[in-house]
């Protein structure tokens, strides 16, 4: 796999591991041979009870490259379940577990307390002698504005994302010819800042009970829904325009604020600009008309039970195409600002040349869907954006919830088949009349086209934005269909006609 391919493929996708803290406090900054841990007296005798511990909880290990001097976290499981001995040394790699993860076995009694007091100790004889490479990269990934939020209280946190609807809000009292610098610095710091504190405070939730987490969550979904509300009517005025988006994109900070900042940002732009166009009667009327010539393959291939004759307009889109309701277009948005909620800092392992590890890149989908759902109260329709984002309508380099879900329906009911491609309500994707939601493709989109267009992935050359179009197309819908050709037109039609540059808007 080539790097371009290697970057496509991933689509911006980092490792997840929700339960490490990423502000790391200095009294998690040691860590410890994962051996010392597993290993009995002898050193040679595995303590299953141990094993079975840790994966119950579900925690990270602290991977060390020994000859490039490269470093990422990843899930214990993931690497247990590949190796049951992969701590063991057998290539370039030391595994420890952090600071933070033997405190949380130490409180189940799981870590003798004699390793916690040797660890403390070695990390106070060299704290001064070496930097932490983990924390240089969790600023790299989140902006070194991320551990001041961190530490935050809940409240505070809610006041500053209260402070930051103020701010939009200002924005969209104003007159829609405003288009300086002063606008775009506003509205990306406001992101920004609106997506690092709910990563921040959805990880302290992250170490709670289902029940008390939702609980600590609730006023922030309350907040965050209201904040993006307001985003959404500030958008609906279309008051950008390219040499802004441009400044707006320029000035985020970290690679993966950057990316959720970008890909939240283009994409409620977008739903605009597709609810514009699914206003505008003649506009639908000609699509009704380009379908036949321009498009009915395509869906034929994806609905070949269903006739030629009736492709029409109403199967792409389940009950057709269609303006987006105000308090619908809100909760896509929502999902918008969250779908990535589920990676973690280890860019390394994106940015680096380690070889592709597919049960990393999948995870971040799973994990994220899983605790929007069960730690927090957004919206349902978040929680399928979050975990259906990169299905690709079924193709094998796609993954996610809903494939995993299907095919399990599909052993007790054989017969079921999908009449639609895609649809705006929840009940077709539930009960599995359509193969795709639609607030999910065209988030699919947006997000390979930051993917590749990003000039802050190291392992590839950025495109053009023209140069992505083309390479899109083919890659994605005539070779492989994986994205949606009509929202994909769409789509072009909205990039060309705001930018000229490349990484621009």
């Amino acid at each position: 796999m080539n790097s371009r391919e290697r970057g496509i493929n991933c689509c911006l996708v980092y490792v997840i591991i929700l339960q490490y803290n990423f502000s790391m406090p200095e009294r998690y900054n040691f860590n410890t041979p994962v051996s010392e841990i597993l290993l009995l007296s002898d050193g040679k005798t595995v303590n299953k009870a141990y094993i079975d511990i840790i994966l119950q909880e579900g925690v990270s290990v602290y991977c060390e490259n020994r000859k490039e001097q490269k470093f990422r976290l990843m899930s214990f499981n993931t690497l247990y379940e590949n190796n049951n001995y992969f701590w063991q040394p057998q290539n370039n790699w030391n595994y420890f577990f952090t600071g933070e993860t033997l405190e949380k076995l130490k409180q189940k009694n799981v870590v003798r307390p004699a390793v916690v007091e040797s660890a403390v100790e070695s990390k106070e004889k060299r704290i001064n002698k070496e930097k932490d490479p983990l924390k240089e990269v969790i600023t790299e990934a989140f902006g070194d504005e991320y551990e001041a939020i961190s530490a935050m209280s809940n409240s505070d946190k809610l006041k500053y994302l209260n402070d930051v609807k103020k701010k939009i809000d200002t924005l969209s009292s104003l007159s829609f010819k405003i288009r300086d610098k002063n606008t775009a610095k506003v509205l990306v710091d406001s992101t920004k800042d609106a997506v690092m504190i709910n990563h921040s405070a959805l990880e302290n939730a992250f170490q709670l009970g289902d029940a008390e987490a939702k609980k600590t969550t609730q006023t922030l979904v309350l907040t965050t829904h209201e904040l993006v509300k307001s985003y959404s009517q500030l958008f609906s005025k279309n008051i950008f325009d390219n040499v802004l988006m441009n400044r707006l994109f320029e000035k985020s900070n970290g690679t993966i604020i950057q990316h959720i900042t970008r890909v939240y940002l283009r994409g409620i732009v977008f739903l605009s600009y597709y609810n514009n166009f699914a206003s505008n009667r003649a506009a639908v009327l000609n699509m009704r008309k380009v379908l036949n010539a321009k498009y009915r393959q395509y869906y034929q291939n994806l609905l070949p039970h269903i006739s030629t004759d009736d492709i029409v307009l109403e199967r792409v889109f389940h009950k057709g195409m269609l303006p987006i309701p105000p308090d619908l277009f809100v909760k896509w948005a929502v999902g918008f600002l969250i779908h990535d909620i589920g990676k973690a800092a280890a860019v390394e392992y994106h940015e680096g040349e380690a070889l592709y590890d597919r049960n990393i890149v999948m995870e971040h989908v799973k994990v994220g869907y899983n605790s929007i759902v069960n730690k927090t109260n957004y919206p349902k329709e978040a929680s399928l954006i979050t975990g259906y984002h990169h299905e690709y309508y079924g193709n094998p380099e796609g993954y996610g919830y809903f494939r995993d879900s299907l095919n399990n329906y599909k052993k007790i009911n054989p017969q079921i088949k999908q009449d639609y491609c895609m649809t705006f309500e929840l009940e077709p994707i539930l009960s599995y009349k359509a193969l795709a939601y639609f607030p999910a493709k065209i988030l699919e989109i947006v997000d390979v086209f930051d993917s590749v267009t990003d000039t802050n992935r190291v392992y590839r050359k950025p495109l053009s934005s023209s140069e992505a179009l083309v390479m899109m197309r083919e890659e994605f819908i005539t070779k492989h269909l994986k994205i949606d050709p009509i929202l994909f037109d769409l789509f072009s039609d909205f990039i060309k006609g705001n930018k000229d540059q490349r990484g621009g808007f």
